[in-house]
């Protein structure tokens, strides 16, 4: 494949015979799918699934994450023509990625959405393919980890890179908070907490819940060469569940979000710490809070895009 290719190659999304491969159609036109992967619902030859959740009626603060997994679809866009920078390996040649599309949900019953949300991630796991997921607010992570939990039957590490724990108390079961998220999972037994690591954090939360947090400032001092060593460290052999805040990254990088804090990591640390953390068992995944109203230079989306895709790099890593 060259660059030629352009010249005949149009909505790959669509058109594109398998699930392996390369995509050289123009980065600007065509239907745009994640790394221009095809979209499918029948999941029986595919490794891995792309979902977009676009549910945002969860947010304390600004929404527009709703628009998250549109936006950072088109962002990826510049990516699937070249192999994943850094990695040695492609992905996109060597496994079978799909577009599974996005959740369908009634927005006016949002009390409805994570049991939505368990079912759809769910049925991609029942497809025996691994789970990528767009969000959408932060809330989208618990049910995804009810569904990862119940077929895994175990309890997963959480690997979260975020400005904020969302652990702050909330024992409402009817409330959906994309704060509370994770007070919930650890009260479900979801996650392991003596496993689990909270990367870049920088708002205060006195109760850690005995999960690991590595601040922001930690990060800059250690580097993120010693932060992925102490991730991989207290995480060892159990599965994993990461899941990447948008808002871990200062706003100078990633202006498009609901709750930004200033002393955030730059996109060069958080790259590195995701490339770092190779051999990571990853069950699954997010990236979540991408609010596209709030950056029209795209730069958050783009942050986005090749977070997912480093996320799909790493369940790939393990599995080669």
């Amino acid at each position: 494949m060259a660059l030629a290719d352009a010249r005949t190659q149009v909505d790959t999304a669509l058109t594109r015979k398998g699930f392996k491969g390369l995509s050289n159609e123009n980065t600007f036109a065509g239907i745009t799918s994640f790394l221009r992967r095809r979209y499918t619902k029948d999941l029986s030859e595919v490794d891995v699934a792309v979902t977009g959740i676009p549910y945002d009626q969860s947010v304390t603060n600004r929404p527009g994450a709703r628009f998250g997994p549109r936006a950072i679809r088109e962002a990826s866009a510049l990516q699937a023509p070249d192999a994943p920078y850094g990695w040695g390996f492609d992905p996109m040649c060597e496994f079978a990625i799909a577009d599974y599309g996005d959740m369908a949900f009634d927005y006016a019953v949002p009390s409805d959405v994570p049991a939505a949300v368990e079912a759809h991630i769910g049925g991609i796991l029942d497809q025996n393919a691994g789970c990528i997921a767009l969000g959408g607010d932060h809330s989208i992570s618990l049910p995804c980890l009810r569904a990862h939990v119940a077929r895994l039957g175990s309890p997963v590490a959480l690997v979260q890179f975020d400005a904020h724990t969302d652990t702050w108390v909330d024992d409402d079961p009817t409330r959906v908070d994309h704060g509370t998220m994770f007070h919930k999972a650890v009260q479900e037994g979801l996650i392991d907490v003596k496993r689990s690591v909270q990367t870049g954090i920088r708002t205060e939360n006195p109760d850690t819940l005995g999960i690991t947090v590595i601040d922001a400032q930690e990060v800059h001092r250690a580097g993120p060469k010693e932060v992925a060593e102490r991730i991989l460290g207290t995480v060892g052999d159990a599965f994993a569940y990461v899941s990447f805040d948008i808002d871990v990254l200062d706003p100078g990088f990633a202006p498009g979000t609901g709750t930004p804090v200033w002393g955030g990591l730059a996109s060069w640390q958080a790259a590195a710490i995701l490339r770092d953390l190779a051999g990571l068992r990853v069950a699954g995944g997010d990236v979540v809070e991408v609010a596209p109203p709030f950056d029209p230079s795209g730069a958050t989306a783009i942050a986005g895009a090749h977070a997912a895709t480093e996320l799909i790099c790493l369940w790939c890593w393990v599995r080669r």
